[in-house]
Parts: structure tokens; C-alpha cells; sequence
């Protein structure tokens, strides 16, 4: 039998990039998406899933349990992109992010894990991001919400050890996605201190996304991690210079790094 894959957010970008490139790999995939019906023409079957929504996790999970027998593979995918001035972006929008980047996928992995000791056996990878390894400037909500799924995974791999279940982390940098178009964005305010230098990001950030790598580079990897007995912790995949600068952040002194941080996004 296939290996029974979930990929959460798999409608678009690199979810439906490594749902598609595993299920020509054979593998038995499910996608989800808060509305399905809104992609009719899905190469994967999709089914209803809202990760900020403990039922709608739960009557997701049963459904591909019940379909299957079985649930071999998680991917926790789905995230949210947020930009803006820390100071300006509302209380309201940070919790929003937190809870589709960190508190979905830990509530996700929470209602695969029973499953998962049934089999005494399951894989859960986790999407993070590059940015979780640093703060960068006017994406700090969004790094610190990736960082915190980083050190989420690391925890949980020591506690689910013994039940031979595998967790780890893939951090992509810029690849060609929508993310842009779901991101929230504070807005560029004309009074705003902020307004010269987070108009420059922003434009920065958007031309990053737009000529970032093929994602199918995150989908050789995911299926390299699928066939890899024994995974490790932290899986990187971009350009060489962004996994690069994750080496830098280890090896240099800090503010030489802020350093390089702000010439990079001419701050």
C-alpha cells in the first residue's frame, strides 16, 4: 500500500507544488483547504480544514483515517505571511498570524499524534522558513512566528521518541508562490515614521518573492525527508546565499550580522 500523505494548505503554492509531485510519486495524498469547492480542478483531492479550528482539524483527520486506515505523513504547510512596522501592525492581526503559523500546526500535530501511536509509526514534517532563523526588518511577527515552530519541533521530537514517530522542520526562503497575494500588510501610511523605509522593504520583500526558485526544489526534499529513515532536525532549501546567512547568524559576532541585515535591506 501507498503511503498516506496530509498536506495542510495544499490548494496553492509549495502545499500544492508537494502534493502534486507525491502523488505522481504514488502516494496516497490529501490536501486541504478552508473552502475546497474553490478548486474544482485540484490534481489532489482536497478536503475541509480550517487550522485555527480544533473541529474542523478533527472531522479532517477522521475523514482521511476513515477513507485510508491509515496516516503515514503529515505536512503542516499552511502559513500566513504578515509584513508591516512592528509597532503599527494591530494586536489583532499578530494573534491571527500566530495562530495559523504556530498554534495551528501544534493543534494539527495534537490530533494526529493518537493516530500515530496506533500505527507505532508516522512522520510529521514541518514548513517553517528561513526568516525563523533571524528577525528581519518589518518581518519580525513572521520570523518570530516560523522560529517558534522551529523550537516547537525540536521539543516535540524528544517527547514522541519512544513512539517511533519522526518530526522535523523544512525552512524554504523565497520561492515563486501567491504567498504576496495572502499576506497581510499594514499599510504604508503617508504619516507614518516608518513610511520610507518600509515602503523600500516591502518593495524588496514582493521582487524577492517574485523571482524566487521553483518550489518544486521543496518538493524533491520532502520526498528525499519521506525516504530517509532516520531524518534530522533542520532541513534548509533556497538559494545559497539565504541558507548561507543562517551560517553567518552562527559564526558572527551580532551586530556585525545587523550589520549586514540593514545594508542588505539599504536601512
Amino acid at each position: 500500500m501507498s503511503k498516506v500523505v496530509l498536506i495542510t494548505g495544499g490548494s496553492s503554492g509549495i502545499g500544492k507544488s508537494v502534493g502534486e509531485f507525491l502523488s505522481q510519486k504514488g502516494y496516497t495524498v490529501y490536501g486541504t483547504s478552508r473552502s475546497p469547492e474553490r478548486y474544482p480542478d485540484s490534481k489532489i483531492k482536497l478536503v475541509a480544514l480550517d487550522v485555527t479550528n480544533m473541529e474542523s482539524i478533527s472531522k479532517a483527520i477522521t475523514t482521511v483515517v476513515a477513507e485510508c486506515g491509515c496516516l503515514d505523513v503529515l505536512i503542516n504547510n499552511a502559513g500566513a505571511g504578515i509584513t508591516g512596522p512592528i509597532e503599527e501592525i494591530p494586536n489583532e492581526e499578530i494573534k491571527r498570524n500566530f495562530d495559523t503559523n504556530l498554534f495551528g500546526p501544534i493543534n494539527v500535530i495534537k490530533a494526529v499524534l493518537p493516530q500515530m501511536r496506533k500505527q507505532s509509526s508516522g512522520l510529521i514534517i514541518n514548513i517553517t522558513s528561513i526568516a525563523g532563523y533571524m528577525g528581519l526588518p518589518y518581518r519580525g511577527i513572521y520570523s518570530a512566528s516560523k522560529g517558534a515552530l522551529e523550537l516547537i519541533t525540536e521539543a516535540f521530537r524528544m517527547e514522541i521518541k519512544d513512539f517511533n514517530i519522526h518530526m522535523t522542520n523544512v525552512a524554504p526562503g523565497d520561492f515563486a508562490t501567491n504567498i504576496a497575494a495572502g499576506r497581510y500588510h499594514a499599510p504604508v501610511r503617508n504619516e507614518s515614521p516608518y513610511e520610507q523605509t518600509y515602503g523600500k522593504v516591502l518593495k524588496a520583500i514582493d521582487e524577492d518573492v517574485d523571482s524566487g526558485d521553483d518550489p518544486i526544489l521543496v518538493s524533491n526534499m520532502i520526498y528525499k525527508i519521506i525516504n530517509t529513515s532516520n531524518p534530522k532536525i533542520h532541513y534548509k532549501v533556497g538559494a545559497f546565499m539565504q541558507k548561507f546567512s543562517i551560517v553567518l547568524k552562527r559564526i558572527l559576532p551580532d551586530k556585525v550580522y545587523e550589520k549586514l541585515l540593514l545594508n542588505h535591506y539599504k536601512l
